[in-house]
């Protein structure tokens, strides 16, 4: 039953989320805005990080603006001038079309208003199957993006690197829309293997952590294991699906 219950939440997890609004699917997890019920109890009571300080601030927000649309998700910074994000952060829905880069803004360690640093893009990377015709596929494989920065600002606030494998320690940290200017973690989400790269996790996330990194603690310190591609209300609770770096094309390395 569990897993049935998993199967048909995939189904409307990622529509859901590319059109960027709330329907009644989402209301055991919590609405967006000043209209939020007892589901996002448990993201306000995530952990408040200081982005202006390391590692955190590796990690920012991905702001897009237009006449019709305003929007925020999370990205973080893999090397100087590349950010994993989620691909349905980069849809403009009432327009049926991609957001040009140059109306995207990476603001890394951002918190209330100021952000570590600051670049625009020039460019991004998605799936060779994403966006043809010009459409959004909500294939759950297909949900990830490499945004490319015009300035190299890893240099600047650090960047943070790929893990080798998921681990039981892992949580996430990102913008909630709830909280969309203070940059907190969750507690421990330990990630299970659903199929193909793709990974569940009971965890206190919704809408603005869209492409938030799933992090995992390493001797080495904090690196990055998945991005946040959506969310569904189980029975269980608020489910998480991740995709793993390793779908991702970072390019040359």
């Amino acid at each position: 039953m569990r897993w049935l219950v998993l199967s048909i939440a995939l189904l409307w997890i990622q529509p859901a989320l590319s059109q960027g609004v709330y329907s009644e699917n989402w209301s055991p997890v919590c609405r967006l805005g000043t209209q939020s019920g007892a589901g996002c109890d448990a993201v306000r009571n995530r952990e408040i990080l200081d982005a202006g300080q390391p590692p955190w601030h590796a990690i920012g927000r991905i702001n897009f603006a237009s006449r019709d649309q305003r929007s925020h998700c999370t990205g973080v910074l893999v090397s100087d001038r590349l950010v994993l994000t989620a691909a349905h952060c980069l849809y403009n829905t009432p327009r049926q079309r991609w957001i040009p880069p140059s109306s995207i803004r990476f603001a890394a360690g951002y918190q209330r208003g100021s952000a570590a640093a600051v670049s625009d893009v020039v460019g991004y990377r998605l799936h060779p199957d994403q966006g043809k015709d010009g459409a959004f596929d909500d294939r759950s494989d297909l949900d990830w993006a490499v945004l490319e920065l015009s300035e190299p600002i890893g240099q600047q606030v650090g960047y943070l690197p790929l893990a080798n494998a998921e681990d039981a320690s892992a949580f996430v940290a990102g913008y909630p829309g709830v909280r969309p200017h203070i940059l907190s973690r969750t507690e421990t989400c330990p990630p299970r293997l659903y199929q193909g790269g793709i990974l569940l996790a009971t965890c206190p996330v919704m809408m603005g952590d869209s492409g938030a990194p799933l992090l995992v603690e390493t001797p080495a310190g904090l690196q990055v294991a998945a991005i946040l591609s959506g969310v569904a209300a189980t029975p269980e609770g608020v489910t998480a699906l991740f995709l793993s770096t390793e779908l991702f094309d970072l390019g040359p390395q």
